[in-house]
């Protein structure tokens, strides 16, 4: 049986037009410049993933067989900061997220033609109440979210180009993943760096404030 979406959820199709969309391009190529791409590996396995990434914010996701998921300030291979969240992102956070708190880590997906994303919950966070803003650049994906428990049904949609995803409430903590790439649908993304389909970027909050 197939889910409702989640409590929480919004898509906000073609939140991005064509030129918002290679404006922001622009500026996630100059974060990929500062902060080149890295393998992410599983904790347990030291197996690969299939999404090459990087980050931009004052903190960054990373994962590997020695330390684990976390979030830290530098790069793991070269050790710089992470460059700047591009205004641009931090603007459309306040738009689209009713949250008093800016973002403090912009996840940096790429995706190849046959890269995919197991179901899982962003539960790295301190902040776990704050909504996750996803953004799609490239050719069209096949979202899937289920509930909070692995094996609860689950539904599915299409994120195009341009299109953005709010996971806020409830929908924060239910289980989401990227079940396929159709490679073709936008050749955006594939221009600018050949052999990668599609960039996500999903902005979080990390740490709650010490007000």
């Amino acid at each position: 049986m197939a889910a409702r979406l989640p409590e929480g959820l919004r898509l906000l199709p073609e939140a991005l037009d064509r030129a918002g969309q290679q404006a922001l391009l622009a500026e996630v190529l100059a974060c990929l410049a500062a902060a080149p791409p890295f393998q992410p590996e599983m904790p347990r396995t030291g197996k690969s993933l299939s999404v090459r990434m990087s980050n931009a914010g004052k903190l960054g996701w990373v994962s590997d067989r020695a330390g684990g998921y976390r979030y830290q300030p530098h790069h793991p291979a070269t050790g710089a900061r992470w460059p700047a969240i591009p205004d641009s992102l931090m603007a459309l956070w306040r738009r689209s997220c009713a949250w008093p708190d800016p973002p403090e880590a912009c996840l940096i997906n790429l995706y190849t033609a046959e890269a995919r994303m197991g179901l899982h919950v962003d539960a790295d966070e301190e902040a776990l109440a704050a909504p996750v803003l996803s953004v799609s650049l490239g050719a069209t994906a096949l979202f899937r979210v289920g509930g909070p428990q692995r094996n609860d049904p689950t539904a599915s949609l299409p994120l195009r180009s341009g299109d953005v995803l709010v996971l806020a409430g409830a929908a924060r903590s239910c289980h989401h993943g990227i079940d396929r790439i159709r490679p073709g649908t936008s050749q955006l993304v594939s221009r600018a760096l050949p052999g990668v389909e599609r960039i996500n970027l999903t902005l979080r909050r990390v740490t709650i404030p010490r007000r």
